[in-house]
C-alpha cells in the first residue's frame, strides 16, 4: 500500500491578472505596498499605531500584546473601552450625527426605512436602558433570535453598550438547534420577534423561541419585537413586548467602560461533529481588527452606501454589517429578503434604487445569478458600483469574471476574502487600491497576518504544492477561546503540529510564485484518489468554468482500488439540457483543464444544490446521499427540496448501474 501523501496536489492554474484601476489607486486609503513593509518589520508597533489613531479608548493600554499564555493571547492590556462608543457616540459628536448610519429595505417593497447616526445612537440608548430595567448587567448573556431588520443591531449594540455578552442565533435555526445554544451560553433574555418575511411567506420567529424555552432554565424573559402583526403566544410574567419595554425608558446611556478583554460577543459556529462551538470575542481586539480591515479593504468613504448581502447571524453580519462599518461611520444598507424574490433581478434593483457603491456577497449567490443569465442584471444601472467583494467560500475563476464584467462593468476591483468565525476579520484579502489581482485568489495576507502552508509534519511547503493552511501570528481579532471549553479551544485550533504552535485553519491552500494564496477548501473536502490528495474546490472551478455549467459540487465516494473518486453534482445554466452527451462532454472538459485523475466517476445534474441561506453549500449532506447515510440536520438549508431531488437523482443513476 503507499504511504498517504503529505501534500495536497494542486492542479488548476489561472494566469491572468488585472491591476488597480489608477484612478480608484490614486483615491485609496492605501496606494502603495509600504504598509506591509511597515508590518513586517515591527507587527507590534503596526498594530499599536492603527489602536492609538483609529479607536479612542477611555483608558489607555499598556502594553499592545500579552504572549505570555498562549494560546490565551490578550491584546491592548489594560485598556479600556466599550466598542459602541466608537461605532456610535463618536459620530454623534461630529458631523456624522445626521448622516444615514442604516438603510433597510423590507422584502416588501413598500418597507423601507432611514436611520441616522443620532438616532441609531438614541435607540441604542433605550434599549440598553430597557434591558437593565429586566436587570441585565455586565457579563450576562442576551440572545438574540432575529430576522434582518434594524432592531437587531439595535439590540447587539445595547447589549454591548451595558457590558453584557450577546449571542446572536441564525434566523433559520431550528428550535433545538437555538436551545443548544441558549443552554450552552445560560442566557438570561432572549430577544426575538413575531415573525419576518422570507420569499413572501413569514418565518415565525416567535413560536421557535416558545418552542426552544420548554428545556432552556436560564431563561427570564423573552422581549418581542413586533414586525408582522400576527397573532403569536405571549406567556404572562415572562414575555414582553419591545415597545412596551421601552416605554418612558431615557434615550441616554453611557457606555459600560470595560476592559479590552472584556467579552463582547459568543457565536456559534457548527462542526461537523459534536456539539456547537462557542467562539468568544472581545471588546478591543476585536473593535481594532474590523475597523482597519473595513477601512483598507472596502476603502469606505463617507459617501459610500456600502452594502453586505450577509446574515447578521453569522460572523460576516457581526464585522462586516454591524461593528467594522458603523467603527468607520460608513452608511450600511440592509435587506430582509430572499436575493431572487419577487424577480431574480431583486439584489440589482436594491444597488440601482440606493446607488451602492461597495457590495460584499459570497461565491455562490453569483454562481446562482450567473444561471440565470446576464439579462437580469443588464436590465439595471450598476454604474453606481466601485468596488466589490466576495466571502463565503474559494472564488472560482470563471463566477470571479462573470462578476467583474456583468456587475462590475469590467472597473470595479474584487476583493476577495478568507477569513473565519473564529478569526474575527478579514486575514487574507487583496488591498483594492495596491494589489494586481488573479481571478481565484483571495492574493496575500493582510498587512500584520502571517500566514503559511504546511505539510502533514508541519514544514513549510514549496510554491505551487497544497498543504495546510495556517496562522503563525497573533492578530487582534482572533477568538480568545470556547466558551466554557477552553481544551477545546486548545485542541481544535492550536495542536496540530506537536512542535509548533499555530493557529490550524482546518483549510487547504496553495501558494503560487507571487506568494499569492489559493483556498482549495476545507481539509474534510480533500480527495484521496489513488494516494493523490485533490481539494475539491479546484474540481468544482474546472466545471464551473465549461460554458453550460452554473454550479457544482464535488465530493469523495469510497472506492476499492482507488481509495476515493471523485463524484458531481452540477447545475446547468438556463438553455442547457441534462443528456448523456453533456455528461460525456464534461468528464473530458475536467480531463482537460485538470487531468485524468481528477475526472468525475459520476456526474449528477441537479436543479439546485443544497444550501445554507447564507449560501454555502452543504457538501456533506451530498456526501451522506451519496453514502447512503443519515443526512442530520437540515435546519439551516435554503429550500429542503433540494436534498429530496439530489437523493432522487443518486438513486435513479443506481438504478441505470
Amino acid at each position: 500500500m503507499s504511504e498517504e501523501p503529505k501534500v495536497i496536489e494542486s492542479l488548476l492554474k489561472v494566469e491572468e491578472t488585472y491591476e488597480p484601476p489608477a484612478d480608484f489607486r490614486e483615491k485609496a486609503w492605501v496606494k502603495d505596498d509600504s504598509v506591509y513593509k511597515k508590518a513586517e518589520e515591527d507587527f507590534i508597533s503596526f498594530w499599536d499605531e492603527i489602536a492609538k489613531t483609529e479607536i479612542e479608548w477611555f483608558e489607555p493600554y499598556e502594553k499592545v500584546l500579552d504572549d505570555s499564555n498562549a494560546p490565551f493571547y490578550k491584546w491592548f492590556i489594560g485598556g479600556k473601552i466599550n466598542i459602541t462608543y466608537n461605532c456610535l457616540d463618536r459620530h454623534v459628536k461630529s458631523w456624522r450625527k445626521n448622516k444615514a448610519a442604516i438603510i433597510w429595505q423590507g422584502e416588501p417593497e413598500e418597507d423601507k426605512r432611514v436611520i441616522t447616526y443620532y438616532e441609531l445612537y438614541r435607540r441604542v440608548c433605550r434599549f440598553a436602558n430597557a434591558l437593565k430595567k429586566l436587570g441585565v448587567k455586565k457579563g450576562d448573556r442576551v440572545t438574540i433570535y432575529m430576522g434582518m431588520v434594524p432592531e437587531l443591531p439595535v439590540a447587539m449594540l445595547a447589549c454591548a453598550r451595558i457590558g453584557a455578552i450577546h449571542s446572536v442565533v441564525f434566523g433559520g435555526f431550528s428550535a433545538s438547534a437555538l436551545r443548544d445554544r441558549i443552554n450552552d451560553a445560560q442566557a438570561k433574555v432572549v430577544i426575538t420577534m413575531d415573525g419576518f418575511y422570507r420569499r413572501g411567506k413569514v418565518v415565525e420567529t416567535k413560536r421557535i423561541v416558545d418552542e426552544a424555552l420548554e428545556d432552556a432554565p436560564s431563561v427570564q424573559n423573552v422581549v418581542v419585537l413586533k414586525r408582522i402583526g400576527n397573532e403569536i403566544n405571549m406567556e404572562e410574567d415572562r414575555d414582553i413586548w419591545w415597545h412596551d419595554l421601552q416605554y418612558g425608558v431615557t434615550p441616554e446611556c453611557e457606555p459600560e467602560v470595560v476592559d479590552s478583554e472584556h467579552p463582547l460577543f459568543i457565536l456559534y459556529t457548527s462542526g461537523t461533529t459534536g456539539k456547537p462551538k462557542g467562539v468568544l470575542h472581545v471588546h478591543g481586539g476585536y473593535n481594532v481588527g474590523t475597523h482597519i480591515t473595513t477601512k483598507w479593504i472596502f476603502d469606505l468613504k463617507d459617501d459610500d452606501i456600502y452594502w453586505c448581502t450577509a446574515d447578521i447571524g453569522w460572523i460576516t453580519g457581526h464585522s462586516y454589517i454591524v461593528y467594522g462599518p458603523l467603527s468607520n461611520g460608513a452608511t450600511v444598507l440592509m435587506y430582509e429578503g430572499a436575493p431572487d424574490y419577487p424577480q431574480p433581478d431583486r439584489w440589482w434593483s436594491i444597488i440601482e434604487r440606493y446607488g451602492v457603491t461597495v457590495f460584499y456577497t459570497a461565491p455562490t449567490a453569483i454562481r446562482f445569478f450567473m444561471r440565470l443569465g446576464e439579462e437580469w442584471p443588464k436590465k439595471h444601472d450598476l454604474s453606481s458600483l466601485r468596488l466589490l467583494g466576495t466571502v463565503g467560500e474559494p472564488i472560482n475563476p470563471e463566477a470571479w469574471k462573470w462578476y467583474y464584467k456583468y456587475i462590475g462593468n469590467e472597473k470595479c476591483p474584487i476583493v476577495d476574502t478568507w477569513w473565519q468565525t473564529e478569526t474575527g476579520m478579514i486575514l487574507i484579502s487583496p488591498l483594492p487600491g495596491v494589489t494586481k489581482l488573479k481571478p481565484g485568489s483571495a492574493t496575500l495576507p493582510f498587512p500584520g497576518v502571517v500566514a503559511d502552508i504546511y505539510d502533514e509534519d508541519g514544514n513549510p511547503v514549496p510554491p505551487n504544492t497544497g498543504g495546510k493552511l495556517v496562522i503563525t501570528r497573533p492578530w487582534p481579532s482572533m477568538l480568545r477561546t470556547l466558551w466554557g471549553d477552553p481544551d477545546r479551544y486548545v485542541r481544535q485550533y492550536w495542536s496540530a503540529y506537536k512542535d509548533k504552535l499555530v493557529y490550524f485553519t482546518g483549510d487547504g491552500a496553495r501558494r503560487d510564485e507571487d506568494g499569492y494564496f489559493w483556498i482549495i477548501g476545507r481539509i474534510d473536502d480533500v480527495l484521496n484518489v489513488s494516494g493523490h490528495r485533490i481539494g475539491t474546490a479546484e474540481l468544482e472551478s474546472a466545471l464551473v468554468a465549461h460554458k453550460a455549467v452554473s454550479e457544482a459540487a464535488v465530493i469523495g465516494k469510497p472506492h476499492e482500488v482507488k481509495g476515493e473518486v471523485p463524484v458531481a453534482f452540477v447545475v446547468l445554466k438556463a438553455g442547457y439540457e441534462p443528456t448523456p452527451e453533456l455528461k460525456k462532454e464534461l468528464k473530458n472538459w475536467v480531463r482537460k483543464e485538470i487531468g485524468p485523475i481528477a475526472v468525475p466517476e459520476e456526474i449528477h445534474f441537479l436543479e439546485k444544490l443544497p444550501k445554507t441561506r447564507s449560501g454555502k453549500i452543504m457538501r456533506r449532506i451530498l456526501r451522506a446521499i451519496e453514502k447512503g447515510e443519515a443526512i442530520g440536520d437540515v435546519t439551516t438549508l435554503e429550500d429542503e427540496t433540494a436534498v429530496e431531488e439530489a437523493k432522487k437523482k443518486v438513486v435513479e443513476e443506481e438504478q441505470k448501474g
